[in-house]
């Protein structure tokens, strides 16, 4: 499905932008979604969530065709992730220009990802929302950011050799996801035998 060496041009390429962003970021510790950037934010109103889950099904539906999401920028960064034990994530479409542009719309998810089916085809299971970690140390987390009332995970370690210490958000929109809808991995998602990875993980 992959050029040879194209997964390690994507991902030094998100890499560097992300890096460029984040000095930027340093300076902006609050989100587009309004809050500060700490951990402790007041619980979601199920109202206000539902209206933003809203809004994100409806700018993300036609990325269900992967040929759409193509056109509009999505590249795979990498092979199907899993998690011998939390399960699978699938295959990462990044878009580089939302990546960085350093903010965060929710109708704008810097990744969309996929689930192989027996078929061959794709099929979008998730969206993820990705915003580099400005001083790139694990220990502090001032720079949090928020999205759909909650605090997304991290920071974390880069999933691949050339991704940077980053936050991210998974939503589960169009896959079932035991786990819950904004968990990082779902049980149900196995990847082929071959072409997986597991990435590190934030647990």
């Amino acid at each position: 499905m992959f050029q040879p060496g194209g997964r390690r041009v994507a991902l030094l390429t998100i890499a560097a932008l992300a890096i460029a962003t984040g000095a930027s970021l340093a300076a902006q510790p609050a989100t587009s979604s309004g809050h500060p950037g700490h951990r402790h934010a007041e619980a979601p109103s199920v109202h206000g969530q539902s209206d933003d889950l809203r809004r994100a099904r409806a700018a993300t539906r036609r990325f269900r065709d992967v040929k759409v999401a193509r056109a509009a920028g999505y590249a795979a960064t990498g092979d199907c992730a899993q998690d011998p034990k939390y399960g699978g994530m699938g295959i990462h479409y990044a878009n580089h220009d939302l990546v960085a542009d350093g903010k965060l719309d929710i109708t704008k998810p810097e990744i969309l990802v996929y689930q192989p089916m027996p078929s061959g085809k794709l099929r979008l299971g998730a969206i993820e929302y990705f915003q580099v970690d400005a001083d790139q140390d694990l220990a502090t987390d001032a720079d949090r950011p928020y999205l759909f009332g909650l605090p997304f995970d991290g920071p974390m370690l880069g999933h691949e050799p050339d991704m940077p210490v980053h936050y991210d958000l998974h939503v589960w929109l169009y896959r079932h996801n035991p786990a819950g809808r904004f968990a990082m991995w779902n049980p149900r998602v196995h990847c082929p035998d071959s072409g997986a990875h597991a990435p590190h993980s934030s647990r």
